[in-house]
């Protein structure tokens, strides 16, 4: 996979830098602000960018608002934001747009090379991989959401599990229950939601978000 990488920290970037090297991917470019990133993705698009939020001038949004440009300019390139913190307004900008291929990484789940490899395959296969602990504080405003207070606890967890970007199959594994009581459940918080029918996982996940981010 050809990846580009933004972070400002020159020991984690050069630490991305080999890790993804070992596991075989083509690091294209590795920078550390956001016009470097927006130059290089100009140059030579790749498949996967995995940015920070904050990096130089003012370590604000810089990295995020570089990572919305990159989606709208070049939707084909799948965008892994990681950042120390849940930035909510920019994280249901970035994962309410219409093209597929989005993740938002904590930076704890570096230290988890497993878990951030398996996120970035995802990403580069046009797929979501979203944070539990990104998803658990969208979901904190269930408690003021309507619809969302319709919910059963059941039905919670397999909604959780559906924002992290898991299939059918994937959340009937991990909540220990059949794969037809997922889609069950799954129908029943479209339905709850009043949110329309989706063709694919991805899509479902972004109506779930856009829902969320409303």
């Amino acid at each position: 996979m050809r990846v580009i990488l933004a972070e400002d920290s020159t020991l984690l970037r050069e630490g991305l830098v080999r890790l993804l090297s070992e596991e075989g991917h083509d690091v294209l470019a590795a920078v550390g602000d956001a016009e470097d990133l927006l130059a290089a993705v100009a140059s030579t698009p790749p498949d996967v960018v995995v940015a920070d939020v904050r990096m130089p001038p003012t370590h604000t949004d810089e990295g995020l608002r570089a990572a919305l440009e990159i989606r709208r300019r070049w939707p084909g390139t799948g965008v892994l934001v990681l950042s120390q913190y849940v930035e909510r307004r920019y994280a249901t900008e970035l994962l309410t747009g219409e093209s597929e291929g989005v993740g938002y990484l904590l930076k704890d789940r570096v230290a988890q090379v497993d878990e951030f490899l398996d996120a970035l395959e995802r990403v580069g296969a046009g797929q979501a991989a979203f944070d539990p602990e990104v998803v658990r504080r969208l979901l904190a405003r269930s408690t003021r959401t309507d619809p969302l207070s319709r919910l059963t606890a059941r039905e919670r967890d397999v909604l959780a599990e559906m924002a992290q970007g898991h299939t059918n199959a994937a959340i009937a594994a991990r909540l220990y229950v059949s794969q037809s009581a997922v889609e069950k459940h799954i129908n029943a918080i479209f339905d709850k939601l009043e949110l329309s029918g989706t063709a694919g996982y991805s899509r479902r996940v972004l109506a779930v978000l856009r829902y969320l981010g409303g």
